[in-house]
């Protein structure tokens, strides 16, 4: 997830426990929806879609944090 953040993102989980929280529940569910489509785990579409539908809003949650972390960061140089 948002790998050409990389920095900013192990800087974040070290600072910020919402967003450790949110990095990790966002790869559960990408480990999960993996599963579901490669048939390891029996899952129904509307499932598999409500699984995907939260990991998307995650990612929204974690990308809007990456940028105003670097909003903060390059204002303080």
């Amino acid at each position: 997830m948002l790998h050409e953040y990389r920095d900013e993102i192990s800087e974040l989980k070290q600072k910020d426990a919402h967003f450790a929280k949110i990095f990790d529940e966002h790869n559960d569910l990408d480990q999960q929806i993996k599963d579901a489509e490669e048939g390891r785990t029996p899952m129904d579409s509307y499932a598999l879609e409500t699984l995907k539908k939260k990991k998307l809003a995650l990612k929204d949650e974690a990308y809007s944090m990456v940028r105003e972390f670097i909003k903060e960061r390059d204002s303080k140089k």
